[in-house]
């Protein structure tokens, strides 16, 4: 009894890979992504879905619902439902084994992508033109295509097609009998399409990696494969390939030498082939069932189902399946014990060997035939030697001559030598050239630096110059203004007191009702008048005081200062003063030093005027604000110190109202103050910031939001 053999199914995970009759798996392999306003284009796309919904149900309605969706995105010139169309039709042809036409619809689409850019499109007409190659039995072309493919899927992103071109590529290698470039690229499918729950991806890839280990006789991991496919198509629904999973764990148990097994399985691939109309599988498991029946000994059984097989296998033509039909009948004859028809089956079974026998007439030729091209090759070798000889001969009358030309290649190699030696040195003079060039950059740089420098030096003298003459012209004018405003003051002062004696003296004098009245009115307006010239003329004093403070020059000398020292006692100082002018104010000091901070080059003095202003302008916010609260409030006034890279950082921040965003910008100009008339003079900012920018090259900026707090950050150089 001849041994075991079954053929397997080598197109079932590409089967799988088109998708099943479903149309929810069908709507899964084919997106349409069509996505416009105007009713025309949204028409096109209604025809698409339809057509998509009746792909397995109405193939013919769908076509025709396809080819009205090509007309109308034609007439729109609408590219993209174009290329969905022409798509669309291949795949609905290549489900009906028509592949000429698939193909042409599959390569007009792949144009239409490829003029309007359109990278998944063009991703998709090449997996379909892989697909169809696959299914013609070109593995060659399709492994061209599907690598086209891939970089494409990539590039968009698409990650359905490019598992499914990764799939394709698993089942190429697998056709090809590349078993060991199929399974990681199988196994790497399978984990993505569990990933992303692809079903179908993932049916084919296990289907894949069952007929991988199957053909390399690796039993329980092909079986393992398949059993996980068919629970998966049951799952699914999938009766073509549940039918397809059944036949191949009844080819491998037949293989394990296990014919109950195989013929339960058979039996049931057999019940899901004629479920399904499977008219192309059918002849095999027949043969399959007729094998096992052999194998338990039940003759009449596998001659039923091989005779069934054979007619329909002539009908066919397919002589793989007539030689194991005649084979198996052949088998069963002879277990029956009728010796004339197994002989007949037997005569039958060997004329279909007989085109192998051809091959192997074929092989043989092509032995002969390769022993003549040896045996030519000989003759010329022969040939060769011989005329080594003669040249062998020809040489020593030529060795004198030789050495003639060894003489002259020994002067050509002393030529080569100076050239050489030339070579080097102009090397040498070539590096040291260029260690002088850098030499030259860098003292180019190092004097464009110095020249930079200097022009900020110079720039710097200028403008410093310049704030020279304008405190000078400031220092006069505000000179000249304070004269006339003493006598404005102090005459004011004057007209107080007698006006306060005036009254005195006609409260002596007899005056009638309404005229007493009327001089008290006078004198009470006139009083008041008096008041406002005194309050106003001393805050006038006041500011140009401060504006002869604002124009007199820094004439101290930076010394090395602990800043941190500088600050606490600026605090404690500004902190007392406050309470000296308001019995009742208390306020919580909170201060953080940095530790690591270094003695830096400044104007104690000046600084100290900064960090007064400063801290007088947060006690002044937290005293209002307090005066203001509804609720309970406890006044904060906080100061910082930080060391940066480059810079030594002073913060001070207050919890009072804030500042408002209109006036942030001009909270440092002169004479503009957020105080009330009479309190502020607009002047303490403004010659804080100038002693911070100008006189020490830093930076004082301001940070606040309304209703909560104010953070004045004063910035100092380090590289003063």
């Amino acid at each position: 009894m001849k041994p075991y053999v079954f053929v397997p199914l080598l197109h079932l995970g590409l089967l799988l890979l088109l998708g099943s009759a479903s149309p929810a798996r069908a709507q899964a392999e084919h997106k349409l992504g069509v996505s416009m306003s105007r009713a025309d284009t949204a028409q096109v796309r209604r025809l698409l879905a339809q057509a998509l919904a009746l792909r397995t149900a109405n193939p013919a309605q769908a076509v025709e619902l396809t080819r009205q969706a090509l007309v109308l995105a034609r007439q729109q010139h609408h590219a993209k439902g174009e290329g969905e169309a022409l798509l669309g039709l291949s795949i609905l042809h290549r489900r009906q084994a028509e592949y000429e036409p698939a193909r042409r619809y599959a390569q007009l689409a792949q144009r239409v992508f490829g003029r309007s850019d359109e990278t998944r499109g063009q991703a998709n007409a090449w997996l379909q033109l892989s697909l169809i190659d696959m299914l013609q039995g070109n593995p060659a072309p399709a492994l061209k295509a599907a690598l086209k493919g891939l970089p494409l899927a990539e590039q968009a992103g698409d990650e359905v097609t490019k598992t499914r071109l990764q799939a394709n590529l698993g089942s190429i290698y697998y056709t090809m009998g590349n078993y060991d470039d199929a399974l990681p690229v199988l196994q790497n499918v399978l984990k993505r399409g569990r990933r992303a729950g692809d079903q179908q991806v993932v049916l084919t890839a296990l289907n894949g990696l069952g007929n991988s280990f199957q053909m390399l006789k690796k039993w329980p991991q092909a079986l393992a494969y398949y059993q996980q496919a068919l629970r998966l198509s049951q799952q699914l629904g999938d009766l073509s390939g549940e039918a397809g999973n059944e036949t191949s764990l009844a080819e491998v148990h037949g293989l394990m030498g296990q014919p109950a097994e195989a013929l339960a399985h058979g039996l049931r691939a057999r019940q899901l082939v004629h479920a399904t109309h499977d008219e192309y599988n059918l002849p095999l498991v027949e043969l399959m069932l007729a094998r096992a029946y052999v194998l338990k000994q039940q003759p009449d059984s596998a001659l039923a189902l091989a005779q069934h097989s054979l007619q329909l296998s002539q009908q066919a033509r397919s002589n793989d399946n007539i030689r194991n039909a005649a084979d198996i009948m052949a088998q069963a004859y002879a277990q029956r014990g009728n010796f004339p028809a197994a002989y007949r089956y037997r005569n039958l079974h060997m004329a279909y060997n007989d085109t192998l026998s051809g091959e192997d007439t074929q092989r043989r030729t092509s032995a002969l035939r390769y022993a003549y091209e040896l045996e030519k090759k000989q003759a010329q070798i022969d040939l060769l030697t011989k005329t080594r000889q003669l040249q062998a001969q020809k040489e020593a009358r030529q060795r004198q001559q030789l050495y003639g030309l060894l003489a002259g290649l020994l002067g050509v190699v002393l030529v080569l030598g100076l050239l050489l030696r030339n070579i080097v040195l102009k090397r040498r003079a070539n590096r040291h050239l260029e260690e002088k060039n850098k030499e030259i950059a860098a003292h180019r740089d190092k004097l464009g630096r110095t020249l930079t420098q200097l022009q900020a030096a110079q720039n710097q003298l200028v403008q410093r110059e310049k704030m020279a003459s304008l405190g000078e012209l400031t220092a006069g004018v505000a000179h000249e203004i304070q004269n006339p405003l003493n006598f404005v003051t102090n005459f004011s002062d004057v007209n107080v007191e007698l006006t306060a004696e005036l009254e005195e003296e006609l409260a002596k004098e007899p005056l009638s009702v309404g005229g007493r009245h009327t001089i008290d009115l006078l004198l009470q307006e006139l009083t008041q008048n008096q008041s406002k010239i005194h309050e106003h003329g001393h805050r006038a004093d006041l500011i140009v005081k401060r504006m002869l403070e604002h124009s007199q020059p820094c004439n101290g000398k930076r010394q090395v200062a602990d800043i941190n020292a500088l600050v606490e006692e600026c605090l404690r100082l500004a902190y007392h003063g406050w309470r000296a002018k308001n019995k009742d104010f208390t306020a919580t000091l909170n201060s953080d030093y940095d530790p690591r901070l270094k003695p830096v080059k400044v104007v104690s003095q000046d600084i100290s005027r900064v960090l007064l202003n400063l801290l007088n302008n947060a006690f002044y916010a937290v005293t209002e604000k307090s005066k203001k609260a509804a609720s309970p409030y406890c006044p904060e006034v906080s100061v910082q110190t930080r060391r940066t890279p480059t810079a030594v950082r002073i913060q001070v921040r207050d919890n009072g109202d804030g500042v408002p965003v209109a006036m942030r910008d001009k909270i440092f100009h002169p004479f503009f103050t957020t105080k009330p008339t009479g309190e502020g003079t607009g002047l303490g900012l403004s010659l804080s910031y100038d002693i911070i920018t100008k006189g020490h090259g830093g930076t004082l900026s301001v940070e606040s939001t309304e209703g909560e707090y104010t953070q004045l950050t004063a910035s100092l150089p380090v590289t003063l």
